[in-house]
């Protein structure tokens, strides 16, 4: 396990700057989740405008995550160079450039190229959002770190329902995501100059090992968990509807419900779920979040029908979205300054690892045998992450004792 997250001194004695950048921190998460689902819901229209077949929308998902592996090293380099407030700024106005690019792509090669710089940009702000989450959490000195990826699923929602509402005003698809890019832009340059920049971030003293002494087996283990918790939130993301549609022979309006369902309880955790680590401290959190997932994800599998199975999805969206922010937490422990942002571009990576392995493994087994026994894997993934709660530290403190040598994982 870990020591108990501390203060930093010097970002403590900034808390109006630090309550700014955390509202700012928000909102480039808030928005990362809108534009993706804006880009998610949209991708039937994509398929149809340039006569996309299956296989290439699943290449386009598949390059999308690939990308986002090069942007979360991008992120490192211009965190290390000049600082995480610069590169989360550089991908969100990426993101609103990939946009244009997508909205006004002639034919499907120029898509792809605008899909293939979204998916960089993903990348960059996903690995500049944890950094700056991280340092916020640092200054606080209390966990916070889960709030923000409830902003990322209220943002979700909203891209959700700003694409239906456009739908419904036969809005084309062009302009509806010309739109989402410029709302994204102006929000950025709004929200931007509110992040925290080299002087309270990366600039900060150091507090543990650099990353260089960050035991490698401290490092693979929070990105397995990481890898795991993002497999499992894709195989519902891409699954769920398909599970009820196929395998429960519900309609298509009812299919979309089982996501809605997930999302909907993973937001309700996420919003609650700092309060509970401060209470009872991130081992418990992690070991009751993922066996309350295990048990949505067997209700799942073992569903007769849909109502049953919606019911499933909510329950495992309640625990599971919890973990992967938890695990961010708890390797920002290790180190700090320019060497955080490292860690945490780094262990990011193992977030697409994720999502290709939630995407490709659940597809090949359920096309092998059928859906249902695509979820058990899922769920097996979900039983594994109980037994790799006991690497999170017990308590949350707010500081270690000074005469209290950190311990390593068990």
């Amino acid at each position: 396990m870990l020591p108990p997250q501390s203060p930093n001194p010097q970002l403590s004695a900034l808390h109006p700057t630090l309550r700014s950048a955390r509202v700012a921190n928000s909102v480039a998460f808030a928005l990362q989740g809108f534009f993706l689902a804006v880009i998610l819901t949209e991708l039937p229209q994509l398929k149809e405008r340039f006569d996309l077949s299956d296989g290439l929308i699943v290449a386009v998902v598949a390059l999308i995550s690939l990308l986002a592996g090069v942007g979360s090293i991008t992120a490192e380099r211009i965190a290390l160079r000049w600082s995480s407030r610069t590169a989360l700024r550089i991908g969100l106005a990426l993101i609103a450039v990939s946009g244009v690019a997508v909205a006004v792509a002639p034919n499907k090669t120029a898509a792809f190229v605008a899909l293939g710089l979204y998916g960089i940009a993903v990348g960059i702000v996903d690995a500049g959002t944890n950094m700056q989450a991280v340092f916020i959490q640092h200054g606080y000195g209390r966990f916070m770190l889960v709030s923000f990826y409830a902003a990322w699923s209220a943002g979700s929602i909203v891209g959700a329902l700003f694409v239906s509402a456009f739908e419904a005003l036969d809005v084309s698809l062009w302009a509806s995501i010309l739109t989402a890019a410029a709302v994204v832009a102006i929000v950025c340059l709004a929200a931007g100059p509110r992040l925290l920049g080299t002087d309270e971030a990366e600039a900060g003293p150091a507090e543990h090992e650099p990353t260089s002494s960050v035991p490698m087996r401290i490092f693979w283990i929070f990105g397995a968990v990481i890898a795991l918790a993002f497999a499992i939130d894709l195989a519902v993301g891409n699954w769920s509807a398909l599970y009820l549609k196929d395998e429960l022979l519900s309609s298509s309006k009812t299919a979309a419900l089982a996501l809605a369902a997930y999302q909907g309880s993973s937001l309700i955790g996420r919003l609650t779920g700092d309060l509970w680590v401060r209470r009872f401290g991130p081992r418990t959190v992690v070991r009751v979040a993922a066996a309350v997932g295990s048990v949505g994800l067997v209700i799942v599998v073992v569903a007769p029908g849909p109502v049953v199975a919606i019911l499933g999805f909510l329950v495992a969206g309640i625990g599971l979205p919890v973990i992967a922010p938890l695990c961010f937490s708890e390797a920002g422990q290790l180190t700090s300054g320019r060497d955080l942002d490292a860690l945490i571009a780094r262990l990011n990576l193992f977030n697409y690892a994720g999502t290709l392995v939630g995407g490709a493994v659940v597809g090949a087994v359920s096309d092998a045998a059928n859906m249902r026994a695509g979820f058990a894997i899922p769920l097996a993934f979900a039983v594994v992450l109980i037994g790799f709660a006991r690497v999170f530290h017990p308590r949350a403190t707010a500081a270690p004792s000074a005469a209290e040598p950190a311990p390593e994982p068990a």
